[in-house]
């Protein structure tokens, strides 16, 4: 499937210089709009086929990466790249944009990929106006995943990536505009950072990890909480695309004692608690971009139900950030120095 994939230790290398990194962080009440949390750091990543003995056969079937979950842990992705690319997100094969299942084209109506540099990071499904509903992990098989209930079953889980790059003759033109640019000593578009938006790790004491048994079953994604967050809608023609998929991945969610089991390695310690983060006084963010335009809501993804009514209620006290805590990102950067008549 197009070219090489390649991962380190804590990221996705897709063709045409897609990086790809899976960002820990703070689970979101199920009820409200909340600005994006902070980023506490990458999750581990290793090759399935490095361990042929010890993971599950269907794994070794789909080759790809395998990551540790707890159950309800948070994650979003964080994405860069050097020039324009189009990238499809699957949750358990149902597609994070769309709603629609998985597809090996690239669709318009409704637009089933996200369009990268412009589009920093994805922390949930589309839901439109300008909202997202979080990542959160949950077992296969009780019904929870955002997969079980859009598609009605639970085969797949993990996540899926896969991109497009532009065709000769749309890369041509991006070329020369490129070019132009910086004869005209212009500053080009200004890719968002791959790393998390909160930058370092924060220090706040982790909170004991959850006990998990070793029967636990295989995890995919549901939906959590909603926060602020656009999707971008593609303004190229869809013919700028090229046709096949230039690189693919299948990511498995390993619950934390499967992933001491495979790797031998102890999964990295539960999260942070949100009264901990918020306590401290670490920041959280607001990010827009006023010169793009938000993708409507997904009509499948629509009636997803959280995770909590399948799981109950969440116990961990909810401690909303302060104002003062709510760093603005994007188009209103204080930093922007207008210009006038000369």
């Amino acid at each position: 499937m197009g070219g090489q994939v390649r991962i380190t230790t804590s990221a996705v290398e897709l063709p045409g210089g897609v990086v790809v990194r899976f960002m820990r962080t703070l689970r979101l009440p199920e009820t409200g709009t909340h600005p994006l949390p902070p980023g506490l750091g990458t999750f581990p990543l290793r090759r399935v086929q490095d361990y042929p003995d010890r993971v599950p056969a269907q794994w070794l079937a789909h080759g790809g990466v395998l990551l540790p979950v707890y159950q309800r842990e948070a994650m979003w992705l964080s994405f860069s790249a050097p020039r324009p690319a189009a990238l499809q997100v699957g949750a358990g094969k149902v597609c994070a944009v769309s709603g629609k299942p998985w597809s090996d084209r690239l669709s318009r109506d409704p637009q089933n990929y996200l369009v990268l540099p412009r589009q920093p990071w994805l922390d949930g499904i589309n839901s439109g106006q300008g909202t997202i509903r979080q990542f959160v992990a949950v077992p296969l098989g009780l019904g929870a995943t955002v997969e079980g209930q859009v598609s009605g079953e639970e085969v797949w889980g993990g996540v899926q990536l896969q991109v497009f790059e532009l065709g000769e003759q749309a890369l041509g033109r991006w070329q020369a505009a490129e070019r132009e640019r910086e004869r005209a000593f212009l500053p080009p578009p200004e890719p968002m950072a791959s790393g998390a938006p909160g930058g370092p790790v924060p220090t706040a004491a982790a909170v004991p990890a959850p006990r998990l048994t070793r029967a636990a079953p295989a995890m995919g994604l549901g939906a959590g909480g909603r926060m602020r967050q656009e999707v971008y809608r593609d303004e190229r023609p869809l013919t700028d695309w090229r046709a096949e998929p230039s690189g693919r991945i299948f990511v498995h969610l390993a619950t934390a004692p499967q992933w001491q089991d495979i790797t031998g390695e102890p999964a990295p310690s539960s999260p942070v608690d949100r009264a901990a983060y918020t306590t401290a006084g670490l920041p959280w963010y607001d990010y827009y971009d006023a010169d793009a335009a938000d993708l409507p809501a997904a009509d499948p993804l629509a009636d997803v139900k959280p995770v909590g009514d399948w799981l109950g209620d969440d116990q961990t006290p909810w401690v909303p950030p302060g104002p003062h805590q709510v760093q603005h990102l994007g188009d209103d950067d204080p930093g922007r120095v207008s210009d006038g008549e000369w």
